[in-house]
């Protein structure tokens, strides 16, 4: 690989040191030296002037289900947008699925959720974490990529019981895959409480996870079970806000358990759930005082990937594919989405298609429900159902007025620039479809938009919470900072334009502006701004 001499650029550390003029000397896959402006320059094999940029370390994706992707032969195609935005090492294995460890007598109820994430079958050719990591480091990732034990992964492996308490003996095997998983190199435990089976176990189950994690010194990630004032997860004669219940259960159980928690994509899902955003940030903070190692993540879009399926209740899903043509649950159903969106507030031009999941219905990709109600001559309600039913509920949606809105985007500022928030895309990517701008913007949105424009955050703050504040919050010792011995992931950017390009109509996000060079391990994965056909360079990063 040779030796490479990055020069006259302004070189932020990640460490949250203010920024100085200077050069950075890379030496095959690592950073052999940072130099001051006045420092002799060594002679090297290739030369990048930075003059007018940011060198900085690459960005942590702190919350990416890059993992289902990996398996496929293709993935850099379907990932270069990560390394494009200047993301280098993806943390996975989110909201309690991970693809490994598996089973595969229970594949199935796995594969049902997976779907979703995956942008093409695959073979599961692995049974545990180790295989896992040592078959997608031998294939090559395109990425760096670090990963979690999902819960429900190991509930589906380890476990007969799919919904509900476990017996104590299943239990204790579920334990000791947790803590099998975490000896192999799995960064850390992740749960999906607002999706089966996490939403049906009880605390104590989630306690005993926790003990295991905090056993391993390793931190917990949480989708909460409710992410909205009113969600399907909890009783509607439950007055009070879901989202805050949900909220004072998982810090109740991490208190418990003493474990690090990390809240994932802390969101305010529907206009009616935005204004609990300052009590769900006072309930952290306070649990902080108390001792709690807490923090947030959050993607500074107001919208957000999932299925067509997601605001349907759980009796019409049961119902399936017989309730399509019952007049009388489509009538109960019509009434209780009414309702329903009436308290979250919610309505059809929120939701978005990303990919309609039907062959012949291309044309709908990036259309509003209500446009495509207008295109069938039919109500929105129906449009909707007739989506569900021919996608057999796997249309890939993305659902708008997550904390805010255009014009409205207070929430949402609220939480990114809080002092314990981390940065992430949580983003599902396919090779087709409507993207989600996250998976083109988010790092750069952040860097342009709340930096330079908004001056909410300061540039050196920012890139700590992308590269080195992330890195330490799952372990990783050789990535997120800028100095000799670590990992050559550099990302060299012009801090006076880089932006995300929004979508604009039916049209996806377009690349990022700014981004000038990415280097992964050494090599030089991203030049001017467009990724590089190469070799996959990413390493598999073990706990």
């Amino acid at each position: 690989m040779g030796t490479i001499l990055i020069k006259s650029g302004k070189v932020i550390d990640g460490t949250g040191k203010t920024a100085f003029d200077g050069h950075l000397f890379l030496k095959d896959d690592k950073i052999e030296s940072v130099f001051q402006t006045d420092d002799a320059l060594p002679e090297s094999d290739a030369v990048i002037d930075a003059k007018g940029c940011v060198i900085a370390p690459g960005f942590i994706d702190m919350h990416s289900h890059g993992d289902w992707l990996l398996p496929q032969e293709n993935h850099q195609e379907v990932l270069k947008c990560m390394l494009e935005q200047g993301v280098t090492t993806l943390v996975t294995g989110n909201c309690g699925y991970s693809p490994a460890p598996v089973k595969k007598e229970t594949i199935g109820p796995l594969e049902n959720f997976a779907s979703l994430l995956m942008d093409k079958p695959f073979e599961y050719t692995w049974t545990s974490v180790a295989e896992f990591f040592d078959q997608m480091e031998d294939r090559g990732p395109a990425l760096n990529m670090a990963m979690q034990i999902g819960h429900a992964s190991v509930r589906y492996a380890a476990a007969d019981t799919l919904h509900g308490a476990m017996t104590p003996g299943e239990l204790k095997t579920c334990l000791d895959t947790v803590e099998r998983a975490l000896d192999e190199g799995a960064c850390g435990l992740s749960f999906g409480l607002g999706y089966d089976p996490g939403m049906y176990s009880p605390l104590e189950e989630l306690e005993a996870f926790c003990k295991v994690a905090a056993g391993k010194d390793k931190p917990v990630t949480v989708h909460l079970k409710a992410l909205s004032r009113i969600s399907p997860c909890y009783p509607i004669t439950y007055l009070k806000p879901h989202n805050i219940r949900a909220l004072r259960e998982m810090l109740e159980v991490a208190k418990r358990s003493n474990v690090r928690l990390q809240l994932s994509h802390f969101i305010f899902v529907g206009r009616n759930s935005w204004s609990t955003a300052s009590e769900c940030l006072d309930m952290v903070d306070q649990a902080r005082k108390e001792g709690l190692d807490v923090m947030i993540d959050a993607f500074p879009y107001t919208c957000g990937n999932t299925t067509i399926n997601a605001p349907l209740p759980y009796w019409f899903l049961a119902t399936l594919p017989k309730g399509y043509d019952s007049k009388l649950a489509r009538m109960r159903l019509r009434l209780e989405l009414e309702f329903g969106f009436r308290l979250v507030g919610f309505i059809y031009k929120d939701f978005q298609v990303m990919d309609s999941g039907v062959a012949g219905w291309e044309d709908l990709n990036g259309l509003r429900i209500p446009d495509i109600a207008e295109k069938w001559n039919i109500s929105p309600f129906n449009a909707m159902l007739r989506l569900s039913r021919m996608s057999g509920g796997g249309a890939l949606m993305l659902f708008h007025a997550y904390s805010g809105e255009p014009g409205n985007e207070q929430p949402l500022e609220s939480v990114l620039t809080h002092d314990l928030c981390l940065f992430e895309t949580d983003v599902i990517l396919k090779s087709k479809g409507h993207l989600n701008p996250a998976g083109t913007g988010t790092f750069p949105r952040i860097l342009g938009k709340y930096v330079r424009e908004k001056k909410m955050l300061g540039l050196e703050d920012a890139i700590n919470r992308m590269t080195g504040a992330s890195a330490e919050r799952f372990g990783i010792k050789d990535r997120g900072s800028l100095s000799p011995g670590k990992a050559a992931d550099i990302v060299i950017f012009d801090p006076e334009t880089i932006s995300d390009t929004p979508s604009v109509g039916q049209a996806p996000a377009g690349r990022p502006k700014g981004i000038a060079h990415v280097f992964l391990n050494g090599f030089h994965v991203v030049k001017d701004g467009l990724a590089v056909d190469r070799p996959r360079a990413g390493r598999m990063i073990r706990g």
